[in-house]
C-alpha cells in the first residue's frame, strides 16, 4: 500500500502568524535550524509562509524598477502592483509584509509518491499539509520522502 503524507508528516508544526515581529520569526528560524515557518491566522488557517528565499530577498535589498523613457515620460515595465509586494518583502517588519502568501500545500491524503513529484517539479523543500478548511495540519519534506523510501 502506497504511503501518505499522513504517514511521514511533522504533525503541529511551528507555525507563526502575520503579525507577528519579523525579527522574532527570524530567531525562531535561527534556534530551530529549520528553513521555513507555515503562516497561520487565529483560527488556525494556513495564509502563507516565511522561508528562506524570502528573508534572503529581504536582505538582497529592492533593486530599481525598470523603465523606458518615451518623450520625457517614463514608462514603467513592472507592474506597479508586483514592485509594491517587493518594497514589503524588503522593508517589512512582520511576517505578514515579507512572507510569500501562495504556499505549496497538499491534503493528507496525497499519496507520497505524488508528494515528491511536487517538491521536485516546484523545486520547494517543503509541501504544507491542510485539511479542506486550510486548517494546517504538518509539514512533509524532502527529508521525509527520503526516510520513507530508506524505511522501504
Amino acid at each position: 500500500m502506497t504511503q501518505t503524507v499522513a504517514d511521514v508528516m511533522t504533525a503541529n508544526p511551528i507555525c507563526v502568524r502575520p503579525e507577528t515581529p519579523l525579527r522574532e520569526a527570524v530567531q525562531i528560524l535561527a534556534e530551530k535550524r529549520i528553513r521555513g515557518v507555515p503562516v497561520c491566522d487565529r483560527d488556525g488557517q494556513l495564509v502563507g509562509m516565511l522561508s528562506e528565499s524570502d528573508l534572503m530577498q529581504r536582505e538582497s535589498g529592492v533593486s530599481p524598477r525598470p523603465f523606458v523613457m518615451f518623450l520625457d515620460l517614463a514608462i514603467y515595465l513592472k507592474n506597479p502592483k508586483d514592485y509594491e509586494k517587493e518594497l514589503h518583502k524588503v522593508f517589512g517588519e512582520t511576517v505578514g509584509e515579507v512572507m510569500s502568501d501562495r504556499p505549496q500545500s497538499v491534503p493528507p491524503d496525497c499519496p507520497l509518491p505524488e508528494a515528491a513529484q511536487q517538491l521536485a517539479a516546484k523545486n520547494v523543500n517543503s509541501l504544507l499539509v491542510v485539511d479542506r478548511d486550510r486548517h494546517l495540519l504538518g509539514i512533509v519534506t524532502r527529508g521525509d520522502v527520503v526516510r520513507a523510501m530508506a524505511s522501504e
